[in-house]
């Protein structure tokens, strides 16, 4: 048989239609939902489909796979081929009846709910922000003294643009509208360009991932050639690819070198407001209270932000209620003519008199906007109108008034710039504020700490982390986690950021960079997405990263202006978090590649028999491997190793899908591999990146059956559709006008590859139009009445009865003895180090060892 061909077996008109194998060089053909298929799992091809393929009467035709029929019918039923998925893929075949069902934020909240769940947010996502006013006066006067009102004029101009510029015009009208299913922050924004545009590194994506209902897929039309065109060089240059993914993983790196330095930030500009009003209170003292509360803050965080969430909004809210009485009071007793400050031309002013101080001083404005990437990150929790609507009535406005009313305070008293917060509190309300602040402080660092727990497991969910223990701390709430690793790591590192600094406006020096970063990573990702996928006007694409990225190249050459002043911290932490995750990827990125390379013919597994060359022993045995399709190289080495082979095989696969969200009935997909009586299948159980595995082994068993057994009866439904629709339709083959109404719906398919919708649309094209007869017959055999089901079926209880066992492999990838020097290295030690102190797989399911059995293997990569 020629290469490319296809190949088919004779067989009787009443026989169900056997498995095709292609012999195609390139390692496999296409399903015909689109989705690519290796020739090791066999191809469910339909009889009708089937019938296009039969019987060619010249080579030409065979090639073409044209039927002996008139030219019009026999396009009409390659149109068939190419859009009918008939293969039966997922194991929960009702998934799709309630597609869309699980959509995040599909209904419109009242005005009501909007304004509870924007009280809420005060306390999530604005805390950051909030307690900004604490530090920033203090940390730009220490850069540029003031000499008179055009200084406190000029920086309260400049903190007021920022805040209105950056969170207020940037994230408030335009990031907070790129979101991937409800769901915001730099992985989101990834996730959102890997569906429209294939980039991820991975080569594990599948079409039929298509029909999750939160993937929600709208392809760029043919009529927008620039959004066809970003999409065909993102796709075909790998440099692009590359870029994209050192973009995104440079701005989580970063928010978790965040993460290191707002606790101790906040913590220690809140107690150090005990310096000067407690007598003996020094700086020593400043440091071991903040150690103290930084002690408390990460031994909590075991028992959950739910236990104390409760406290956070009501906090937060009574924190922006003082900022702006506060405020308010003081630009009514001081200066009111502070609000001159909204004229920009101050800035200039401010420029124009203080020159290199007054670039310096910029480091100390971005302190203001510290936070602001916290509404996109966030935007899990919350909607888009709630976390706008917080912004906007009370953020905004009790920021600007608090640093007005700080400025005006600086009018008449400005030697009071290294304590401005708690100098212009009423002595009155002094203890209460400090009280107040420290909640504050702490709830702003937790938000922190939670988002960097978030930005570990997403980046472990797209295999960009090593695997690490995550405990889930609530039952309600899935997304609140706690890393025991990352915890400790944080808590460390930031007592020793106190205790080395000792002072708030060292931390401040280090403090920005990394903010500034996330912020110029979201611009470039969003106007990706402006690009490719919301089709925005060209001229509009160019003004975003024109305008903001202008602004925050800026702030970012302030900062980094202080790179020898403490800036180097958080970028040493942000590229050794950023090593780790590329490493990471790349190393599972060539395993992948070298299982693909590895894989198991067919043929050699139907040459050993139904017995694989072995003894089968009654039992289940799931051989976990990373392939979505093809039998894993471990396997035949498991064949040559063990003495016996289990009665059921199910190749396993665990896979990462970029959407927040997979639902539960749409989270597996079946499909059998090789001949019925082999008894071996492969499962792709699919999550999204913000999924939680929390089920046992022995949860993930009885839901592992179940489904196969539904699969099982499903499949054996489908035969026998199509053989009864195949026996309806030689009846009527010889009417060819009949054609282009039986396809008339056959383009609904294309995006229906389960049973059950599919037979929806089968049942609508049995009935002819205005109430005319069937025009196919509607009877199928019971899968009850099918004896091969019922064996198989009682084979597969009886393997259930003798237990599972894991059969896993052992690896050790190393690099060929022909790569470089550097690729040696990262895969050989930094890689294989990873991987040796990562958690394996099967201690996500807490799988007895008893039931684990692991073969030893080498990947050469």
């Amino acid at each position: 048989m020629d290469e490319g061909g296809i190949q088919e077996e004779p067989q009787s008109s009443a026989a169900a239609a056997r498995p095709l194998r292609s012999t195609r060089s390139g390692g496999g053909s296409r399903w015909v939902d689109g989705s690519e298929v290796d020739s090791s799992e066999s191809t469910h091809w339909s009889l009708e489909d089937e019938r296009s393929l039969r019987g060619p009467s010249t080579a030409d035709e065979a090639e073409s796979g044209g039927a002996a029929l008139s030219r019009k019918f026999s396009s009409g039923f390659r149109r068939r081929l190419g859009k009918r998925p008939k293969r039966v893929d997922s194991l929960d075949v009702e998934a799709m009846i309630v597609r869309g069902a699980h959509g995040h934020g599909n209904t419109d909240m009242s005005w009501m709910g909007t304004a509870a769940m924007a009280f809420q947010t005060l306390g999530v996502v604005y805390g950051d922000m909030g307690t900004s006013p604490l530090y920033v006066f203090s940390d730009v006067f220490s850069k540029v003294p003031i000499k008179s009102e055009v200084e406190i004029l000029g920086a309260l101009s400049l903190v007021m643009y920022t805040i209105a510029l950056i969170p207020f015009a940037k994230y408030v009208f335009i990031v907070l509208k790129a979101k991937d299913n409800g769901e915001g922050g730099t992985f989101a924004l990834y996730s959102l360009i890997c569906r429209y545009a294939k980039v991820s590194l991975l080569p594990n994506q599948q079409r039929v991932d298509e029909d999750i209902s939160s993937f929600r897929l709208k392809l760029p039309t043919p009529e927008l050639e620039r959004a066809l065109c970003v999409k065909e060089c993102l796709e075909k240059k790998p440099l692009f690819k590359n870029v994209l993914l050192f973009l995104v993983l440079m701005g989580t790196s970063m928010v978790i070198g965040d993460g290191i330095l707002t606790p101790s930030m906040s913590v220690m500009s809140a107690v150090s407001g005990l310096q000067g009003q407690v007598a003996g209170f020094d700086t020593n003292a400043v440091v071991i209270v903040s150690i103290l509360v930084l002690l408390l803050l990460f031994s909590v965080q075991r028992f959950g932000t739910g236990k104390v969430g409760v406290m956070f909004a009501p906090v937060l809210a009574l924190w922006f209620l003082n900022l702006g009485s506060i405020g308010m009071y003081n630009i009514i007793k001081y200066d009111i003519s502070v609000v001159r400050a909204f004229n920009p031309m101050y800035i200039y002013y401010f420029f124009e008199m203080n020159g290199i101080k007054a670039w310096s001083a910029l480091g100390g404005c971005v302190l203001c906007i510290t936070g602001a990437e916290a509404m996109f990150a966030d935007l899990g929790h919350f909607t888009v109108k709630s976390i706008q609507l917080a912004f906007t009535a009370v953020v905004f406005p009790c920021l600007l008034i608090a640093y007005m009313g700080q400025a005006a305070y600086l009018m008449k008293h400005p030697h009071a710039v290294e304590r401005i917060f708690y100098d212009s509190v009423p002595d009155v309300l002094f203890w209460p504020v400090l009280v107040i602040a420290t909640l504050a402080a702490m709830i702003a660092s937790q938000a922190m700490i939670s988002a960097t727990f978030s930005c570990i497991k997403q980046a472990m969910a797209l295999g960009c982390f090593p695997r690490i223990k995550i405990i889930h701390t609530s039952k309600k709430v899935m997304g609140q986690i706690y890393i025991p690793v990352m915890n400790w790591f944080l808590m460390v590192m930031c007592i020793i950021i106190v205790a080395t600094f000792r002072s708030t406006n060292d931390i401040a020096n280090a403090y920005g960079i990394a903010e500034v970063g996330v912020m110029m990573v979201s611009t470039a990702l969003v106007t990706l997405v402006m690009l490719l996928i919301w089709q925005t006007n060209l001229f509009l694409v160019l003004c975003f990263p024109i305008v903001f990225g202008a602004i925050e190249f800026i702030y970012l050459t302030a900062v980094m202006s202080k790179l020898l002043e403490g800036g180097w911290l958080p970028l040493a932490f942000s590229s050794l978090f950023l090593c780790m995750m590329y490493t990471w990827n790349y190393g599972s990125v060539l395993k992948y590649q070298s299982e693909m390379r590895g894989k198991i013919s067919l043929d050699f597994i139907l040459d050993l028999g139904s017995t694989l060359g072995t003894v089968r022993v009654p039992g289940i045995g799931l051989v976990y491997n990373e392939l979505v399709q093809g039998i894993p190289s471990i396997f035949g080495q498991m064949l040559v190793t063990l003495p016996a082979m289990h009665s059921t095989i199910v190749f396993v696969c665990i896979k990462y899908v970029p959407v927040p969200y997979v639902p539960l009935e749409e989270r597996f997909l079946f499909r059998r591999v090789g001949q019925k009586d082999y008894h071996m299948f492969r499962c792709v159980a699919r999550y999204g990146y913000k999924d939680v595995r929390k089920e046992d082994h022995s949860f993930f068993e009885h839901l592992l059956v179940e489904s196969l057994e539904k699969f099982m009866r499903r499949e054996a439904q489908e035969l026998a559709l199509e053989a009864s629709t195949m026996e309806a339709e030689r009846d009527d083959v010889s009417d060819v006008s009949e054609v282009p109404q039986f396809l008339a719906t056959a383009a609904e398919d294309l995006h229906v590859p389960l049973l059950s919708d599919q037979r929806l649309s089968d049942k609508n094209r049995m009935s002819g139009p205005e109430g005319s007869g069937p025009l196919l017959p509607t009877s199928s055999i019971s899968p009850e009445e099918d004896p091969s089901l019922e064996y198989e079926l009682s084979a597969l209880r009886e393997a259930m009865a003798s237990g599972f066992t894991y059969l896993l492999a052992h690896g050790d990838v190393r690099a060929t003895k022909q790569s470089f020097f550097t690729k040696k290295f990262i895969i050989n030690y930094f890689y294989a180090f990873l991987r040796r102190n990562c958690r394996v797989g099967t201690a996500t399911l807490k799988v007895p060892h008893s039931n684990i059995m692991r073969v030893g293997m080498t990947y050469m990569v």
